[in-house]
């Protein structure tokens, strides 16, 4: 049994699997046909960007990713339009969320912590040195690459020099509140540097604690605790790393610590080294504008194929695609998406997902072999929204995958746990005895 879906092509690339949604963009797994080379995919909607006035800020992030070229930030290739969409040509990163690693462990041993934080400053400081501002640095905007080095994403929220006002400052409140930093909440202006530095110094406290230094379920509450910068580290932590957090952590910009003075700290420099690469001379933005221009378009060739998948998409999808795992236990990361194998038939599959679903409070959509599974309350970032598809993997064997489309990460994981009780009799395998090989 197989199920009718449209293989997509676009250019020389032909697209796969969703890996992640937003409201603007969808996120595929696309490979280069050329090459043979995995890549990601973003995928914009040029009718929604036109009509939310978008178009500046989407130019404003391919610009900013073309400007930066640093082994820590994840890679721009190229541009393609057709006459409906934007195609962003990314690196595609194998490891998963440095957040999942959280999730998982709890915290990070701190010489770990120091590592990565060592990695963020380095890419960030590179990217302020370029007059690119991130304004939206959180976990969930860390990659890992197979090597286990930090790739920072997600550059929608960044700010190009163009966006100071004739004060230097900027204007825009942004970014995710428990991360944010005092000056932008209260929007008086700020200086990007020392609003993302801020950022660094909450994200180097989570991967500490292995929980957030402001955390509270009432906005007003959280500002005020932000404003004080009101929190206490765990005795855990080093009288170093504390010194170092509490200089991070200053709730006003002018006294607060800079990167220059951070990079002399004797706790961060322990085992420091820079990062080696070359940076290019001239980087072309002019396929920026082509895209929402009608000319150079690229056309989508669809047609119809059966989706089924081979060995090369199943082990793609195993952490980081590290070939460790087929000699050693690997444990395996609760992420944004799930996945499990069945032996019962599709139908079947879908309508005891649907089952499990509707008593947690979730509306149903179904199409074909996709759902969209809607929760009806409102969460910690609106209500949470999980997109689920079965794929056929061999005759009478399927794999199913859950991913988090909208809402909280961590809910999105209470909301696996109580659904794998009610569909528990159509688990073959779990990820986690995948990738244990059990």
């Amino acid at each position: 049994m197989s199920f009718q879906n449209v293989r997509t092509r676009v250019g020389k690339y032909e697209l796969g699997r969703t890996l992640g949604e937003g409201t603007f963009a969808k996120v595929k797994f696309a490979k280069n046909l050329d090459t043979g080379e995995s890549v990601a995919i973003k995928v914009l909607d040029k009718e929604k960007v036109l009509k939310h006035k978008m178009v500046e800020q989407i130019k404003r992030e391919i610009s900013t990713m073309k400007l930066v070229k640093h082994p820590n930030i994840v890679q721009l290739y190229e541009v393609l339009g057709s006459k409906i969409k934007v195609y962003i040509v990314l690196e595609y990163v194998t490891g998963g969320e440095l957040f999942d690693k959280i999730v998982h462990q709890g915290r990070l041993k701190e010489d770990d912590a120091r590592r990565y934080f060592q990695q963020l400053i380095n890419a960030v400081d590179y990217c302020h040195s370029r007059g690119v501002y991130h304004r939206d640095l959180k976990p969930e905007n860390l990659l890992l690459d197979s090597k286990g080095q930090l790739k920072i994403s997600d550059f929608g929220l960044s700010a190009l020099p163009q966006q100071f006002r004739a004060d230097g400052l900027l204007h825009t409140t942004c970014g995710t509140p428990n991360y944010v930093a005092p000056e932008v909440i209260n929007d008086k202006g700020y200086d990007g540097a020392k609003a993302d530095l801020w950022s660094c110094g909450v994200i180097l406290f989570v991967l500490m604690a292995g929980y957030l230094p402001f955390d509270e379920p009432n906005l007003m509450t959280l500002y005020k605790k932000i404003n004080r910068a009101d929190f206490t580290c765990p005795t855990w932590f080093s009288s170093g790393a504390r010194k170092l957090l509490l200089k991070i952590l200053d709730p006003n910009p002018k006294s607060r610590i800079t990167v220059p003075d951070l990079l002399e700290n004797e706790w961060f420099k322990k085992g420091y080294t820079p990062a080696k690469f070359q940076e290019e001379e001239d980087i072309n933005l002019d396929d920026v504008d082509a895209v929402f221009n009608e000319e150079h378009l690229v056309t989508e060739e669809k047609e119809q194929k059966p989706v089924t998948m081979n060995a090369f998409e199943l082990i793609s999808l195993s952490q980081g695609l590290n070939l460790s795992g087929l000699f050693e236990k690997q444990q395996g990361l609760v992420n944004r998406e799930t996945r499990f194998t069945s032996k019962h038939p599709a139908k079947e599959i879908i309508s005891k997902i649907e089952e499990a679903a509707k008593p947690l409070g979730f509306n149903v959509q179904k199409r074909n072999y996709k759902m969209k599974l809607q929760g009806a309350k409102t969460g910690r970032k609106g209500h949470l929204s999980v997109a689920t598809e079965v794929f056929e993997v061999a005759p009478s064997l399927f794999m199913v995958e859950l991913r988090k489309a909208g809402g909280d990460t961590l809910e999105y994981h209470k909301f696996y746990k109580n659904l794998s009780t009610g569909i528990k009799d159509i688990v073959w395998k779990s990820e986690v005895d995948m990738s244990e090989g059990k």
